[in-house]
């Protein structure tokens, strides 16, 4: 499966003449008196004369705003681009004016960011934006003609340049850039394209170049072995369901993360079938799976210390003769049965399966993601992503995501929300109280989470990237329309964080 072009990232400081670009791109920041211009490499006089304009320009520095300009010998660039770095001064706000200002540019080759880099965490933001603005889903287009290619080549203006540590950064830079959109590009993949086998064999080719072992369940091995969530939820379709684990073990680990995946190549709904208003959304229904196989490809790409299981709980859930139905009781992995009440509560179900296989290894912590409630985004918004789970693994998943510039936030499983499960014929139900809809499914999903060599409970949380995971509206900052790649710098980032 095609994957899209790759950003070029690199350094440079000096005279810019001596490698000219097509563009310069100088920030703005919005001041308390007015748009201020930010630390730049253009002479005294130069930039005195701009900034003076600035206002006339109808620049303001607010994040995603872009203006272009005639360029000037002093830069060796035909365009000066005035990107808005908003009013506040942190990596965020710098990921973000890199990431928007690459992103319209395309139809760039080469852009040159002459941002505030002093810091290596400015240089790393900088150049993670660079990379996730650089993106474009063209593979579908049998012409190209009038589409805009992304920027080709980026290079970040430091005084950095050269050291070892600009050169990790912008070497991770590049790495999370290529993983979180090829997790764009496979969300962004139509279902005739990406179904259960076709993913899974995509998982197996990008891990090839990499420290990382595939195992793939068919159908046959998830009927011996008793994968009922799996195969009940992909029994509708002709399209047979995948298990696909991604293990990544470095010599000397130290710690083991284990990562579940919801990968539902497309969700009609099953016998409980959906409204056909934004059904063709439901592609995008395997966005947990390609995330957490991206987030250990990262992370063996990284060498990070750290062992990392990645589950792919792959099934197409259609309503065919064969499907499930409503009041069917299925027999989990391990031996749990559930009453399925509403086959458009499958996602639970394939994570069922994964969650048991995840913790008959005992890792240390597990950590599930899926696009699995409406509710989410009933509760959080469309870019806010809900954590619940056990709190300390919350919390830990809360800074990583304030590292990486995401937006979570932790959510309970009240107490009473547990009860509204129980069946009348089976051990539990698929659904439970319509109302916090998000975390009865976590309550759910926690039932299937095991023990560890001490009997105590696996320490657990799941995140909800229901709305996160697809932006049906405009771009903004590095985010395209459609995939976002949601949640795999968060997931990196806290792998990261159990290295120490």
């Amino acid at each position: 499966m095609a994957k899209s072009n790759e950003v070029t990232l690199e350094t440079v400081s000096g005279d810019l003449r001596k490698k000219s670009s097509d563009v310069v791109v100088i920030g703005v920041r919005q001041g308390k008196e007015g748009p201020e211009l930010a630390a730049n490499p253009l002479s005294a006089k130069s930039a005195e004369a701009l900034q003076t304009s600035l206002a006339s320009l109808g620049v303001t520095g607010a994040l995603d705003q872009l203006h272009r300009l005639p360029g000037v010998p002093e830069l060796g660039a035909e365009v000066i681009a005035l990107a808005g770095l908003g009013s506040k001064n942190d990596a965020e706000s710098l990921r973000r004016a890199a990431g928007s200002a690459v992103r319209q540019l395309a139809g760039t080759t080469t852009v040159t960011l002459a941002l505030p880099m002093d810091t290596i965490e400015e240089l790393a933001a900088a150049a993670e934006g660079a990379a996730l603005g650089a993106y474009a889903f063209h593979q579908h287009r049998s012409s190209r003609e009038g589409l805009k290619a992304p920027v080709a080549t980026v290079r970040l203006v430091t005084a950095l340049s050269g050291t070892a540590g600009a050169k990790q950064a912008v070497t991770r830079a590049a790495v999370v850039g290529r993983h979180v959109n090829f997790t764009r590009d496979l969300v962004n993949q139509p279902p005739n394209v990406l179904y259960p086998e076709s993913f899974a064999t995509a998982a197996r080719d990008a891990a090839k170049s990499l420290p990382v072992k595939v195992t793939v369940w068919d159908e046959k091995r998830l009927d011996k072995e008793g994968f009922g969530g799996i195969l009940g939820v992909g029994k509708g379709s002709a399209r047979p369901p995948r298990l696909v684990k991604v293990e990544y073990a470095p010599a000397k680990a130290t710690a083991h993360v284990a990562l579940v995946g919801k990968g539902i190549t497309f969700d009609t709904g099953g016998i409980s079938l959906k409204p056909p208003a934004s059904m063709e959304e439901m592609k995008s229904d395997m966005a947990g799976a390609a995330t957490v196989l991206n987030a250990a490809l990262a992370a063996a790409e990284l060498s990070v210390p750290v062992k990392v299981t990645a589950w792919l709980c792959i099934a197409e859930n259609m309503p065919g003769g064969s499907a499930q139905r409503p009041s069917d009781v299925m027999t989990i992995f391990g031996g749990k049965t559930v009453e399925v009440l509403n086959t458009d509560a499958e996602g639970r179900l394939v994570m069922a399966d994964g969650l048991v296989a995840a913790s008959l290894e005992q890792p240390d912590v597990i950590i599930d993601v899926a696009t699995l409630t409406g509710a989410q985004l009933i509760a959080l918004g469309d870019r806010t992503a809900g954590i619940m789970g056990d709190d300390a693994v919350a919390q830990s998943l809360k800074s990583a995501a304030d590292a990486a510039g995401e937006l979570m936030w932790p959510m309970p499983i009240p107490e009473e929300l547990r009860p509204t499960l129980d069946s009348e014929v089976a051990d539990l139900a698929n659904i439970g109280a319509r109302h916090g809809g998000m975390m009865t499914a976590a309550a759910f999903l926690r039932e299937f989470v095991g023990t560890d060599s001490t009997g105590e409970s696996i320490s657990w949380a799941h995140i909800d990237i229901a709305g996160p995971s697809f932006n049906n509206g405009s771009a903004y900052g590095y985010t395209p329309k459609k995939a976002t790649g949601s949640a795999l710098r968060t997931l990196l980032s806290y792998i990261e964080s159990m290295a120490s």
